[in-house]
């Protein structure tokens, strides 16, 4: 890890109370301007959450593109609203899993069942607690919103941070011990650097997948429930039901000017700030380009001396000497009776857990139901299997492609980044015009659209392990002269297998969840529906049946936990063990 600070950190060229109007520059009076205004305008549109449902202030969703800017600083805010959310829960969660054994027994599995449960199945619970919570307030259903997004976001930021918290070096470890850190020092000083740049990739990825939720998070169906949220989200909804496909382009556009503008004002300077925690040193940190927003920042005085003074508040904060000495943990194992006790708790926990469930399946389903229920598990299996294997054949020989050349793979990982941060979901209108203008079959046609926003994690890790591979076996491959399909079995192949299986995990969870979009897909009045649990699941919700959500739920979450523990766990275990290079 670099200890270095480099030169592109802040640093104040004099002190607050010596800082007067005549040190400003221009930079300093636009840069203060953008920020009252961006202050101004979320203050207006916290105002409006605040407001009753049935306030005649809450005027009905206009697709004018002229609303567009405001209705995509509602749903930016949302988003980052859920962004903050997730760190919140990461933090004390993937903190607490590393820190604890018996919590680590207890949270990660948890962790594992959370990833696997669809994400619209939360919005018939997730309304009626939240519009309970605030009845008849705006607030309820704007925390029913970001909790939805929130859960597309979570999950990955806790698994990211919890194994960066299990592989801190050794070395680093023992340095701690020897400086005679306190607990809350070495978190802070080094446990979450080493964290950073895991948690900064993760926020754009949950970014990326909590668009995808922004449709069904701003325009809520549940029952006799229906309520419209404005942001894009809510306005894609409302073009889809008028059948407006110009207002479905404008939003697109919107759209991509949002994340245009996010990335480059929030996760590029994050980016090349991240680089700074990386524990190699070599070409992949140094070639990273300034981010023109923090040349733009450095050129400021006000808003810099700012920065360094919250930088320097971070900093004593975190050298607090809070907490015992830092201490190896001990080798020395739990008593037995102790372990047997753990055990029979969670034991008794887990049996108590099952007859309940089997009380409530008693009462309501019948076995024809779970059964019939499994078998449309079954077909969204298929429809899966069948769209991972696709999006592989086509995007690991070009991930390939472009990885073997250092240029194409940095241009092409930041196209790869916004393909994946773009809601697959907008481009359901377009397809289901083309099923009804050519009269295709449903069954067919639709399952492509679950592996649209997926696909870009198999070819992002493919580039990335490419990119990693040693030059020196390539090397080899060339002077003896191995090509074609022997040189991908023998060398390419094995190579990139543990970052492929990385990103095929990622594209499998993600198209199981857009399973319960794309399964059943509306154009105006016009819904089509494949068989399958994703539109078993997405007809109960809109019915407001919470006892068919919550079984279609399980049953879909059993199988993607099933594939998890049957394929991928065991396969991922073999090429770490196999197929790693040292």
């Amino acid at each position: 890890m670099t200890a270095t600070k480099p030169e592109t950190s802040f640093r104040p060229q004099a002190s607050f109370s010596s800082l007067s109007v005549r040190h400003l520059n221009s930079l300093d009076a636009l840069l203060l301007v953008c920020v009252v205004g961006v202050a101004i305008l979320v203050g207006n549109s916290v105002r409006h959450m605040l407001a009753p449902l049935s306030s005649p202030t809450m005027a009905p969703l206009h697709l004018n593109v002229a609303y567009l800017p405001g209705y995509a600083l509602r749903t930016t805010l949302r988003m980052f609203a859920a962004l903050a959310l997730s760190l919140v829960f990461t933090f004390c969660y993937a903190t607490l899993a590393a820190k604890n054994r018996r919590a680590e027994q207890v949270l990660i599995p948890l962790l594992d069942v959370l990833q696997s449960v669809p994400i619209l199945g939360f919005l018939t619970f997730t309304v009626t607690f939240f519009l309970g919570l605030f009845p008849g307030r705006v607030l309820g259903a704007e925390f029913a919103a970001i909790f939805t997004i929130f859960t597309s976001q979570a999950w990955n930021l806790a698994l990211g941070m919890y194994q960066s918290l299990k592989n801190v070096p050794d070395e680093l470890e023992e340095a701690a011990r020897c400086f005679g850190l306190t607990s809350w020092q070495k978190f802070w000083r080094l446990e979450v650097p080493c964290a950073v740049p895991s948690l900064v990739w993760n926020s754009m990825m949950s970014m990326a997948g909590g668009w995808f939720m922004v449709v069904y998070s701003e325009t809520i169906t549940v029952g006799n429930t229906h309520i419209v949220l404005p942001g894009i989200g809510s306005y894609v909804g409302v073009a889809i039901t008028q059948r407006n496909i110009w207002a479905v382009l404008a939003a697109i556009v919107a759209m991509l000017l949002v994340i245009l503008a996010y990335d480059q004002i929030v996760f590029r300077p994050l980016a090349s700030w991240a680089t700074r925690f990386r524990l190699e040193v070599g070409p992949s940190t140094a070639s990273v380009p300034e981010p023109w927003i923090l040349r733009t920042l450095r050129h400021t005085r006000l808003l810099s001396l700012l920065g360094d003074m919250i930088l320097g508040v971070a900093r004593n904060l975190g050298t607090l000497p809070l907490g015992g000495r830092f201490r190896p943990p001990s080798q020395q194992g739990q008593p037995v009776a102790a372990r047997w006790l753990w055990w029979s708790v969670w034991v008794v926990i887990l049996l108590a857990a099952l007859e309940q469930a089997g009380t409530y399946a008693s009462a309501f389903y019948t076995s024809r139901q779970i059964l019939h229920v499994f078998m449309l598990g079954c077909i969204t299996l298929l429809r899966v299997v069948s769209m991972v294997c696709l999006a592989s054949i086509i995007w690991v020989p070009v991930g390939v492609w472009l990885g073997l050349d250092s240029a194409r793979a940095r241009r092409a990982q930041l196209v790869v980044q916004y393909c994946a941060a773009f809601p697959a979901n907008l481009f359901f209108p377009i397809f289901v015009v083309g099923i009804i203008r050519f009269d295709l079959v449903p069954d067919i046609w639709l399952t492509p659209l679950m592996i649209l926003g997926a696909q870009w994690y198999i070819l992002f890790n493919v580039i990335g392990g490419t990119s990693s591979f040693p030059g020196a076996l390539l090397e080899v491959g060339r002077n003896f002269n191995v090509s074609g399909m022997l040189w991908w079995r023998k060398i390419m192949l094995p190579g990139i297998i543990p970052y492929y299986l990385t990103g095929v995990m990622a594209a499998s969870g993600g198209a199981w969840n857009a399973a319960v979009a794309s399964e059943m897909a509306q154009w105006g009045d016009i819904t089509l529906k494949a068989h399958g649990i994703g539109s078993y699941i997405a007809q109960a919700t809109v019915e407001g049946s919470t006892s068919r959500v919550a079984l279609g739920v399980v049953i879909m979450s059993l199988f993607v936990m099933a594939m998890n523990w049957v394929v991928w766990r065991p396969l991922s275990e073999y090429a770490y063990r196999r197929l790693k290079f040292s």
